[in-house]
């Protein structure tokens, strides 16, 4: 059983967290060096359990690395965003619907970025 003391996280915080602290190494992290990151509570097994799910996903890549494995992010934040937002837009039928609705609710901001984009534009 897990440690009651442990830190709850949301729904997906854990894989957040996890991935944070792989962006941020810069290099591969064995289960053990994000347990130690992450500076929480958590057993090295649930860690495991969150790499193991981001592996099969194809958020994170793994090497071997003595008897298991070491794990790096697939993608930088960005393009996991980009990635997620992509997939969310191929569950949905009526694609021009979600797009619509995307859009409107942009901030001006983000609006003149879109349109830069596509446009040809640099962000």
């Amino acid at each position: 059983m897990g440690d009651p003391n442990a830190e709850r996280l949301p729904s997906g915080g854990l894989e957040a967290s996890v991935l944070a602290a792989l962006w941020a190494a810069g290099g591969p992290l064995t289960p053990g060096q994000v347990q130690e990151a992450l500076g929480t509570s958590h057993a090295r097994t649930t860690v495991t359990t969150i790499l193991s799910r981001l592996y099969e996903k194809g958020t994170v890549t793994r090497t071997r690395s003595g008897r298991g494995y070491a794990y790096l992010p697939a993608e930088d934040a960005s393009g996991l965003t980009a990635r997620r937002m992509h997939s969310e837009l191929e569950r949905n039928e009526d694609r021009g619907a979600v797009l619509s609705r995307f859009v409107s609710q942009l901030s001006d901001e983000d609006e003149r970025t879109l349109r830069s984009l596509l446009e040809g534009g640099d962000r």
